[in-house]
């Protein structure tokens, strides 16, 4: 069973070990905001288990992460490799896509959490930037030791190590709450009572009813979710060390009240026994930093890194029209909606984010303007008021979402997403990725919740890609002509984008158009490549709403990245299809069949590039027995074909006219060197005698052989061989004897197949290996497609791969 946050108040085993690590990892390295991704349901997709320090809603766009985007998350998870930002100029190195989405100056640290032959998911910690310094030795190995910690406390849960829903708040405990001394209560977490006096019961809401204990659970009821999770998460840290020691943490009374929580004691380091003493002081509804504050002529807020209220000054109370007991306790989206519009999003994140002051202009009502400063701290952020005239050149409306985006900074809110959208798309290969990279990256910037792209063939518009509609509801316009009158078609014949703030709007500009069940808005964009129509890309929207002249401007001009990322990613699928065709041409269409000896081959081309590669394998029948070749020219394209054909050819040639192995492969090297200097080849060349298993082979820089015996034995093989094919006209090839009992099966193929980014050649042949011995007596058919299988599994390919496998016959089989 997968766990939900919403299944309980209460903390389960596994929420508690995510919290628990996680206020640990942000306490190891200084940080001020962490969290947990774990593994989903659904295969490549982490979800965000734990966010601590930070207000969830804020983090939305980064909830999911697919394994393969081009963001830090992933990169660890993918690589099984942690990544450590130091600053924002190396993340904006390595990860553009990430500081398009949050472009401010922070530091961040990613640790894999081990789980298995592949992690469980990934250990995050913000910090501020450390300004060019890297991130220090004995942070890393903290911070991977508390990650190998959590790895092995999620393998003792008896529940999968998945997550599905949202991510659970976390309050982290503060070291700068005011002490005042209320109630008293003891706790034992061995068994969950409470023993609470009277004051505690009181501040918490309830009298006490059945005598002194109760749950935690009970006696917690009327607390915020986050403050819950925190609570139990700082309780079970206490409980599990052997020292004594003092924990603090700021709650929120069920009215609103800041409170702050104390807890003592020593606990067993297993965490069985821990018995805690715990004390609750009430702060009261009054101010909670001196009163000089109210004299400051500027109204001031604070708020803590969760977005709820702490303090309210006086001139505040006058400026935005609310009481200090109004505002204090309640979230800032909720009190302040205005501050908290999506238009100025990337304040509050640059707030919390990094420790430079945010400065920006924002709109208190339709005619009053307030100059806003935000100033950073690690338990929250004070932020400053005071009355401002109207920016220059403003619409008249308030920046809402859906409205007019006026001030600079609202236009920049609008602007930091859809950098992403273009960063993503120039990775973007396929037609596929590309629709896939809209949906990711177009879809969170806007609040859009529908998207379908039409691609023009013929006169026509056909359906490519689509998300968020009812099953089978587009149908009905795929193939549709380009005399239709429906506005994904007029979008693109005309080159205007298409906005209706509503459902109603659409009908009334095309009556009788078929309708689905929504009754939000749409917009409907012309991908227009070069003067040359492409398609339509067409978004939904949930509920009705405005668009800005900004956003109309930026999606417009996005729909012109698309179509062009579209125009290239067709270029590339033709590209592909004839350069495949090509070394499908090249490569043996037909192995020869012979006695006594099965052969088989497999070629598996790489994700990465359309060009073809230089690998090739070839079975050649001689008067002497059957050669088993294959070789890897360096590169890909054209250059790297026509060298693999003429390397095959020559082999073949010098095979056929009766050459030994070692003159061959000495013969082609020196036909290499003059036909292209400075290109080079490895090659592996096996003469093999099917009736008595008598083998003598050769090898010029070539990845080794895997043998395994009949009895199920499997080994990598130790050929000496010369230097790699084009480099030295006087290298020499040794030959190796040996010879092939009958059931053996030999598999030479190309580095391919055991090279992969970030891990070390000698694992991936030692992975082949293991998977040749685990397979069995299978047929050899069988067994290359499992290897090949497997490869395939990996989406990340850089270079092709060849296989070619011989077995000899066992005649008891």
């Amino acid at each position: 069973m997968t766990w939900s946050p919403d299944d309980s108040r209460a903390p389960d085993g596994l929420s508690l070990v995510l919290a628990r690590a996680v206020v640990s990892a942000v306490d190891a390295v200084g940080g001020y905001a962490g969290g947990v991704y774990l593994r989903s349901r659904t295969p490549g997709l982490l979800l965000m288990a734990v966010l601590a320090g930070l207000p969830v809603p804020l983090l939305r766009p980064w909830w999911r992460m697919h394994v393969n985007r081009p963001f830090p998350v992933a990169e660890a998870y993918r690589s099984n490799r942690p990544v450590y930002l130091g600053d924002a100029e190396e993340a904006m190195r390595r990860f553009p896509q990430l500081m398009a989405g949050l472009p401010f100056p922070f530091g961040s640290l990613y640790v894999p959490v081990p789980g298995g032959t592949t992690p469980v998911g990934v250990l995050v910690v913000l910090r501020y930037a450390t300004r060019g310094v890297p991130v220090g030795g004995a942070d890393r190995r903290r911070l991977e030791t508390l990650a190998r910690q959590l790895g092995a406390e999620i393998a003792a849960q008896d529940r999968p190590a998945e997550w599905d829903g949202e991510p659970m708040p976390l309050r982290l405990p503060s070291d700068t709450a005011r002490q005042m001394r209320v109630g008293h209560f003891a706790w034992d977490m061995e068994s969950g009572t409470v023993t609470a006096d009277e004051r505690t019961h009181a501040i918490l809401g309830h009298e006490p009813t059945d005598g002194p204990a109760r749950s935690m659970e009970a006696l917690t009821a009327g607390l915020l979710p986050e403050d819950v999770y925190g609570l139990w998460t700082l309780a079970s840290r206490a409980a599990r060390s052997a020292e004594p020691h003092v924990r603090r943490m700021r709650l929120w009374s069920p009215d609103g009240r800041p409170l702050l929580v104390e807890l003592s004691g020593t606990g067993d380091p297993d965490g069985r026994t821990g018995r805690l003493t715990g004390v609750l002081f009430d702060q009261g509804a009054g101010p909670v930093v001196p009163d000089a504050a109210d004299r400051i002529p500027r109204g001031m807020l604070t708020y803590d890194r969760l977005g709820r209220i702490t303090y309210v000054n006086r001139p505040a109370e006058q400026l935005l029209g609310h009481t200090r007991a109004e505002l204090t306790g309640r979230p800032l989206g909720e009190a302040l909606p205005w501050l908290a519009s999506p238009a100025y999003e990337d304040q509050r994140r640059a707030a919390l984010f990094s420790d430079d002051p945010v400065y920006f202009l924002a709109r208190h009502t339709p005619e009053d303007w307030l100059s806003v400063a935000m100033f950073p701290g690690r338990d929250g952020v004070t932020v400053t008021f005071s009355p401002s005239g109207r920016p220059g050149r403003t619409p008249e409306s308030g920046a809402t979402p859906g409205g007019e985006l006026g001030s600079p900074a609202d236009r920049s809110a609008v602007l930091y997403r859809p950098v992403a959208l273009a960063i993503a798309l120039t990775e973007a290969v396929t037609a596929r990725q590309v629709s896939a990279v809209v949906t990711e990256e177009l879809l969170p910037a806007f609040g859009g919740r529908q998207l379908a792209i039409y691609l023009q063939n013929e006169r026509r518009l056909y359906l490519a890609w689509e998300t968020g509609f009812p099953k089978g509801f587009l149908d009905q316009f795929d193939g549709v002509g380009l005399d239709a009158r429906i506005p994904g078609v007029e979008t693109l014949t005309t080159g205007r984008p298409l906005f209706f703030e509503s459902m109603e709007q659409l009908a009334e500009a095309y009556p009788g158009i078929p309708m689905d069940a929504s009754v939000g808005a749409r917009a409907f964009l012309p991908l227009i490549a070069s003067g040359r129509p492409v398609g339509s890309c067409i978004l939904g929207f949930d509920q009705a709403r405005g668009f800005s002249p900004e956003e109309r401007t930026v999606l417009t001009a996005l729909a012109g990245l698309i179509a062009q990322a579209l125009q290239r990613a067709r270029r590339y699928d033709t590209e592909a299809a004839l350069a495949r065709g090509l070394q499908d041409a090249l490569l043996p269409h037909r192995l020869p069949v012979v006695d006594h000896v099965d052969t088989v081959g497999r070629y598996l081309s790489g994700t990465q590039d359309i060009e073809i590669g230089g690998d090739w394998y070839d079975v050649i029948e001689t008067g002497s027995g059957l050669a088993l070749v294959i070789g890897d020219v360096q590169g890909h394209g054209v250059a790297a074909a026509a060298t693999m054909g003429q390397l095959r050819s020559a082999v073949r040639a010098f095979t056929l006219i009766g050459h030994e192995p070692q003159e061959i492969m000495s013969a082609t090297n020196r036909l290499l060197i003059g036909l292209d200097p400075g290109q080079f080849a490895s090659c592996c060349y096996v003469l093999l005698d099917p009736a008595t298993g008598a083998t003598r082979a050769v090898r010029a820089g070539h990845p080794q052989p895997v043998l395994r015996h009949p009895d199920g034995r499997t080994e990598v093989l130790d050929l000496p061989g010369g230097v790699v094919l084009g480099v030295d006209p006087k290298a020499s090839y040794p030959v190796t004897d040996l010879r092939l009992a009958p059931g053996a099966v030999l598999a030479l193929f190309t580095d391919g197949l055991v090279e992969k980014a970030g891990t070390d050649i000698d694992e991936g042949i030692e992975r082949l290996r293991s998977t040749l011995d685990a397979v069995g007596h299978l047929p050899l058919a069988e067994t290359a497609d499992r290897i090949i299988g497997q490869a395939r599994q990996d989406e990340d390919r850089p270079d092709d791969i060849a296989l070619l496998m011989a077995a000899r016959r066992d005649p008891s089989r």
